[in-house]
């Protein structure tokens, strides 16, 4: 990070335009794409992008999942329909809120867009993408060779070591301080294919999190109730730190890339504010709602438990009367 002062800034920078040292304002950002207008919801809507490699994939992933659903219904086997909401509404559908419509155009102008990025791509969406049971779906509809393959790579060793929660956690908690307090995050603001890169690392980092935490597949090596909520309760006090320090910080992250953009409508350092109050309040509530529902996974798991007691209890007494009968 490099620190900005914004009056010297603003100043320098206006010097330099008048005496004819710059001639003119920087008109594009990350990977050329020109400079986004002010910031509106009728601009978000406008700026929306169909011709990327995420959308394709985005289409690809909702287009296999809806086959797989449908060779069960075919089959005559049940799929909840809860599961199929949860994949392509707020799972892909979330992905696609944040990097397919026009709030892409402001991911490398504004901190904050790149804040919310970062809580859908990390935190929510791997969640619903979980909830969804694609592994599950795939293991009930693949061909007898493809599905052992699934399983073997579902417990392979590479799949243990990243799954095991403590792992999952440390990458899930490190990863923002890796990106934010070094050099990397100024070289993904100049390098689209690296901003891009970043995208997909948010994804898979919050799944690998959150999978054998919430997710229905199944996973080696899950932990009980119990040891899932409180890992879940640890995240907490990392988002808040995280969400504090951009808030207080007197330097800009970046560098002076945002101060170059020559945004007339947008303050760096309010930006960097609204930045880790978002980070700050979203990591909070995510983290909080998300243990509400282990919670209710976990009192249903118990639920299911008993009656399967019951069952079993009455199994019992069933043949102790039988033979009981026949002596």
């Amino acid at each position: 990070m490099l620190h900005v002062d914004p009056i010297f800034a603003a100043t320098s920078t206006a010097s330099a335009y008048a005496a004819g040292g710059v001639s003119a304002l920087p008109s594009s950002a990350a990977g050329g794409e020109a400079l986004p207008p002010p910031f509106t919801i009728g601009a978000v809507l406008t700026e929306t992008r169909l011709d990327s490699w995420l959308a394709v994939g985005l289409v690809l992933a909702a287009g296999i999942y809806l086959y797989g659903v449908h060779r069960l219904r075919v089959r005559g086997d049940h799929w909840p329909v809860a599961r199929t909401v949860f994949f392509l509404g707020p799972g892909l559908g979330g992905i696609a809120l944040v990097t397919v419509s026009g709030l892409h155009a402001y991911d490398t102008a504004l901190l904050s867009v790149h804040m919310v990025q970062h809580m859908m791509l990390s935190m929510v969406a791997p969640i619903f993408l979980a909830l969804g049971a694609p592994m599950t779906l795939a293991l009930r509809t693949l061909p007898q060779r493809p599905r052992k393959r699934l399983l073997a790579i579902v417990h392979s060793r590479i799949a243990r070591v990243y799954s095991f929660p403590l792992v999952a956690f440390a990458i899930f908690v490190v990863n923002p301080f890796v990106l934010y307090f070094t050099d990397l995050y100024r070289f993904t603001l100049e390098h689209a294919w690296a901003h891009e890169l970043v995208h997909a690392h948010f994804i898979m980092t919050g799944c690998v999190f959150f999978w054998p935490l919430l997710g229905l597949d199944p996973l080696p090596g899950r932990w009980p109730y119990p040891a899932r909520a409180l890992l879940m309760v640890l995240s907490v006090p990392f988002h808040t730190v995280l969400g504090l320090t951009v808030m207080q910080s007197t330097t800009l992250f970046g560098g002076d890339w945002y101060p170059s953009l020559g945004l007339d409508w947008a303050d760096p350092f309010d930006d960097q504010v609204l930045a880790g109050g978002i980070l700050w309040a979203g990591g909070e509530f995510v983290s909080v709602t998300m243990l509400a529902v282990l919670v209710v996974q976990w009192i249903k798991q118990s639920e299911r438990e008993a009656r399967r007691v019951d069952r079993e209890l009455d199994r019992q007494e069933a043949r102790e009367r039988a033979a009981k009968s026949a002596a």
